[in-house]
């Protein structure tokens, strides 16, 4: 179908399910995978979901809705949209710009490292299974075994760490190598504008799904995968009264759908003047909140995995530990009978158990701790993710697959990301004189000029600043200021009028009620709990890489609250 043009020259979609795959592939990105799995761990399994959906309802849709609709109306990009509603509002434009500057510096570095892992996934032995061999060839080198084969991969291998952030030993080249084909790639996917957008999200959004529902069949085919889903899918109600539940809950549905960034009003902006874009917001909304409860179905099967495999190395520890000190036959004691024999060699012999009390003590089984300990961002990603993958059947195949999958999930954020910034950037007419080629590329360079500082050894540390500061509270700033212009600047019958102008109906009482008094109050509500958690925080700390002690806390700029972005 040939692009058609409204009357202002702007490009339009080729059809509405492009601009329903360029939401979706923006949207559901990489805090869908390693952020929601993480925080359902952390408050109780499934019973998350139950703040997380009303959340939803109550935060997320709405201002989805609401992007979507000042995107379209205005036909603008961030900057022009908010100018056009008032010329004081020009700045809030200017703030999703700079914040979406921020974003895109670090987070195609997370790219970077999906590139690295893929092109190590191709070796007979994957890199991250066994410790390498010391200079002198007499043993594994020393740090790794302090560690563990996937952490000295992941922090020394890629990232080559140093102990603090003041120390910094240059560029890692083979990061910056893969850096810049991170960027490379992703202007080839915005060279065009929507042209070229447009096409690529027909990849970059279906076929993670494709590679998940493969792991999902892997996942709970792997052994212990089942005590994993029985934690996820066993609700601790008692965490529905845990206020940080609900706050996690709104802070979740907020940056998955990628608020604030002017992403949607930008990809909104080539939308027809009639696209019936609120039934694409909550189809949008919809997927994205699946997506995260189908990655976590998947996650906490490989979770159940891990920790059962961990479990019963622990209990066989266990076994040779009292077969030994008791001098018992080899078949003595079974794995299923560890805990019941420590409890009879206790009570049978407690001056010989007695020296192996501290051991015991030390190396206590128990899966359900196991399972508890939760990691979200890199460390889940890249480390636990590794260290299940190395331990599959044909660790080679699920290894290209996964990184692959999180190299889209990645790459199609970064089609918003980028959009973000030169869709209002183009709207000026001094820009608007060179061609998409040359802006696109301009933008690219320089982003990938500034995002080389994170590739040196100290890179990591000003990534995890970036990561909890640069777009958290700052958005919550930005999209907090974009619903009280909307409801009491615009003016909320002037938009609904809008609304009707586009639909051909107005919105109905659910999302006036939402956008006047609910969402508003919750924005107020998570603004002032970072505020207070920010300053009753203390020192900021931050962990650090130790070659001896491997992580150590020093003191630092911090994370008080990591509230990754979801895009």
């Amino acid at each position: 179908m040939d692009r058609v043009m409204e009357k202002d020259g702007r490009p339009n979609w080729d059809s509405p399910m492009q601009f329903v795959l360029a939401c979706v592939s923006y949207a559901v990105g990489l805090g869908n995978v390693w952020r929601f799995p993480y925080l359902c761990q952390l408050h109780g399994g499934g019973g998350f979901l139950i703040p997380y959906l009303i959340m939803l309802l109550l935060e997320g849709l709405p201002l989805f809705y609401m992007e979507l609709a000042i995107g379209q109306k205005m036909r603008l990009g961030s900057i022009g949209a908010w100018t056009s509603i008032s010329p004081y509002l020009g700045g809030l434009g200017l703030a999703s710009v700079v914040t979406s500057v921020y974003l895109c510096l670090y987070y195609n570095v997370i790219n970077a490292w999906s590139f690295w892992y893929l092109f190590h996934s191709f070796q007979s032995v994957l890199p991250w299974a066994v410790c390498p061999i010391n200079s002198n060839r007499t043993g594994p080198t020393e740090e790794c075994e302090v560690a563990t084969p996937t952490q000295y991969f992941f922090y020394r291998e890629t990232l080559n760490i140093s102990s603090s952030i003041e120390e910094n030993g240059g560029i890692h080249t083979g990061q910056a190598l893969c850096l810049v084909l991170a960027w490379a790639i992703t202007y080839l996917f915005i060279v065009r504008g929507v042209k070229s957008t447009g096409k690529v999200v027909y990849f970059t959004a279906t076929f993670p799904y494709l590679v998940l529902f493969i792991y999902l069949i892997r996942g709970v085919t792997l052994h212990g995968a089942i005590n994993g889903l029985k934690y996820m899918f066993t609700p601790k109600m008692a965490e529905l009264a845990n206020p940080r539940a609900w706050i996690n809950a709104a802070t979740q549905i907020f940056f998955s759908l990628g608020l604030g960034f002017g992403s949607l009003i930008a990809f909104a902006s080539y939308n027809q003047h009639n696209n019936n874009f609120q039934n694409q917001a909550i189809v949008v909304s919809l997927i994205n909140s699946g997506t995260s409860i189908f990655a976590s179905i998947v996650t906490f099967a490989i979770y159940g995995f891990k920790a059962t495999l961990n479990y019963e190395n622990c209990l066989d520890r266990m076994r040779l530990l009292l077969l030994n000190t008791f001098d018992l036959a080899e078949d003595a004691i079974s794995m299923d009978s560890v805990l019941e024999w420590t409890e009879k060699l206790n009570t049978t012999y407690p001056e010989q158990f007695a020296q192996i009390a501290d051991k015991v003590r030390e190396g206590e089984c128990n899966l359900e701790k196991e399972l508890d300990t939760a990691v979200e961002g890199t460390g889940l990603a890249f480390i636990v993710y590794s260290e299940a993958i190395k331990n599959m059947p044909l660790p080679q195949l699920w290894s290209v697959l996964y990184f692959f999958m999180l190299l889209l999930l990645g790459m199609g954020s970064m089609l918003g990301n980028v959009t973000a910034i030169i869709t209002p950037l183009r709207d000026f007419k001094i820009m608007s004189r060179m061609s998409n080629e040359l802006f696109s590329g301009l933008v690219c360079v320089f982003c990938l000029l500034l995002g080389l500082g994170f590739t040196t050894t100290s890179g990591n540390y000003w990534f995890t600043i970036f990561n909890d500061y640069a777009a958290t509270f700052s958005l919550l700033f930005i999209v907090l200021i974009e619903v009280i212009a909307v409801s009491y600047i615009y003016g909320i019958k002037r938009f609904e009028k809008d609304i009707e102008d586009m639909l051909g109906h107005r919105p109905n009482w659910y999302w006036k009620i939402m956008w006047a008094v609910t969402s508003p109050l919750l924005l107020i509500g998570l603004f002032i709990f970072y505020i207070i958690n920010y300053i009753q925080g203390g020192t900021p700390t931050y962990q650090a890489w130790n070659k001896e002690l491997v992580i150590c806390p020093r003191a630092a700029v911090a994370t008080p609250v990591a509230a990754s972005t979801g895009v």
